[in-house]
């Protein structure tokens, strides 16, 4: 159940959002446990960054460790040990990637998606009514439709058509979505949340069509699918405006894939509530590290720093001396540094939880209308 509580001038709304799990105060950031993980780091190193929900991914997870084992272990939380939120995503996009890279790994038609797995070539079958059936199977508190994902590059009668794919594949999983609610016998708090997906790449009124015919069939909220950024990389800050303003003020807005620091940010005042991306974990792993300063995360420009330059070399200051978490504090730059010459996963790790330890620091201050605002 979510509850918009207010909306700032600068276009930020700030909301609460309740869950089986647990509650989630608008905007939130969610990192990606594709596989039921964050790579390298346990559930209890992940919860100190003060992260309170993540997305696990049902292609993925239907593929391996396979539902039968997830089913065994009591639903995907107790799989992973995390007993906070969880949101699922579809699928859609890993497996329309699959398929547009490459042909030969399957088809898509109206009914039905037919593919490939990449780790062992055996033939799967995904369709709108069997996504939703996984999804409750995984026993997440938020799921998401199967919709038609396509690429940046497709031509606009291409995308026409996805577009009426996503709506038709909504219709059929909300009616699946309902039938799976009867079945369980599931009420209140125990109704995982559904939203739908926005698609129509850089036409704006694709977008708005989408959206008009995705509220009529009635979703808990409503993200904008595909990526952000057009085929030549322009963020699509008019096409986010816009198709954020489609949407009820009483809907969540899920902004998915976004995404840097920077377009959170942007999507925030642009009227987006919720966000998920592999960056902060990605980028960490890879040895960027963001930091944040004495100045508002929001107000200035996101300072980084890439831990392989020979600069850090002898910098024995603390990896992040404004960090809450013990081991950022403890260990130097130059020891950071040291790990990652050396490929030592802890550093990875270390620099990973830096990164997310941000995240959820300039989501804090995002939600902050007063510095005594009980929203924090």
């Amino acid at each position: 159940m979510f509850k918009l509580i207010t909306r700032k001038k600068d276009g930020r709304r700030l909301g609460l959002l309740k869950t089986r799990h647990g509650l989630l105060k608008t905007p939130f950031f969610m990192p990606d446990a594709t596989r039921a993980f964050i790579k390298l780091s346990s559930a209890d190193e992940v919860l100190e960054t003060k992260t309170k929900a993540m997305v696990v991914n049902t292609f993925h997870l239907y593929l391996q460790p396979g539902l039968e084992t997830i089913k065994k272990a009591g639903g995907v939380h107790k799989f992973m040990a995390w007993d906070g939120p969880l949101l699922s995503d579809s699928g859609g996009f890993q497996v329309f990637s699959l398929i547009h890279k490459n042909s030969a790994m399957g088809k898509i038609d109206d009914d039905k998606v037919v593919f490939k797995s990449p780790l062992n070539g055996s033939r799967h079958e995904f369709s709108p009514e069997k996504a939703i059936q996984i999804q409750f199977d995984l026993g997440v508190d938020m799921m998401v439709c199967l919709d038609d994902c396509p690429p940046n590059e497709f031509s606009r009668h291409d995308l026409e058509k996805a577009v009426e794919r996503t709506i038709n594949w909504a219709k059929r999983c909300k009616l699946e979505y309902e039938h799976q609610i009867k079945k369980r016998k599931l009420v209140g708090l125990k109704k995982p949340l559904i939203f739908g997906v926005i698609q129509g790449g850089a036409e704006l009124d694709l977008r708005e069509k989408c959206t008009k015919e995705l509220v009529k069939i009635g979703f808990d909220g409503y993200g904008f699918g595909a990526r952000h950024v057009d085929k030549n990389g322009k963020f699509l800050k008019e096409i986010l405006k816009k198709t954020a303003s489609f949407i009820p003020e009483n809907s969540l807005r899920f902004a998915l894939g976004v995404g840097s620091p920077e377009d959170i940010k942007i999507c925030a005042e642009l009227g987006w509530d919720m966000f998920d991306c592999v960056i902060p974990t990605r980028e960490g792993r890879h040895g960027k590290l963001f930091l944040d300063g004495a100045q508002s995360l929001i107000k200035v420009k996101t300072r980084s720093i890439n831990i392989s330059n020979a600069i850090f070399n002898q910098d024995f200051t603390a990896i992040n001396k404004r960090s809450n978490i013990k081991a950022l504090k403890t260990h130097s730059r130059s020891y950071l540094k040291h790990l990652f010459q050396l490929k030592e996963p802890l550093g990875q790790k270390l620099a990973a939880l830096n990164n997310l330890e941000f995240y959820q620091k300039l989501m804090t201050e995002l939600r902050a209308e007063k510095k005594n605002n009980k929203l924090r």
